[in-house]
């Protein structure tokens, strides 16, 4: 989190941490842990830069490219939203587009920003998790990180 705080003008809001069971990934999996943060990116940012430096950040951190779809990985950041910035790319959506469907995205976010509205939405995010039909669990870790 801290690493994340040089990417943002202003003081980053961090959600609690949530241990999750994998979803859509290999068997023997091992439990993720999910957190979401909001910054206010750098006058020159664009999403494209901020994600370069993200995937840099993971690098440090030991990730490698994957072998395996959604595999386990020490650090996996996602660019979930740039204001209101839609991007559609084969380097990068935005918004993220399985994001609405993941309560391990939706309950962190909500912690946050209950009533952001993601580009192209029309629901907030406390109304898109209280509808969503999923039979993930979350369990906090951790509160205010």
């Amino acid at each position: 989190m801290m690493r994340l705080q040089q990417f943002s003008d202003s003081p980053i809001l961090k959600s609690s941490l949530w241990q999750t069971a994998p979803v859509d990934c290999p068997p023997g999996s091992p439990p993720f842990v999910n957190a979401v943060i909001a910054l206010v990116p750098h006058a020159e940012e664009t999403p494209e830069s901020l994600l370069a430096k993200l995937q840099a950040l993971e690098g440090e951190f030991g990730r490698q490219p994957k072998k395996v779809l959604n595999e386990p990985r020490p650090l996996d950041l996602d660019l979930i939203a740039f204001g209101d910035e839609p991007r559609d790319n084969p380097s990068l959506v935005l918004p993220h587009p399985r994001a609405h469907l993941r309560r391990f995205v939706l309950q962190p976010l909500n912690e946050i920003a209950p009533e952001l509205v993601l580009p192209g939405y029309s629901k907030t995010i406390s109304e898109l998790l209280a509808t969503l039909k999923t039979t993930e669990v979350l369990v906090r870790v951790d509160s205010g990180i």
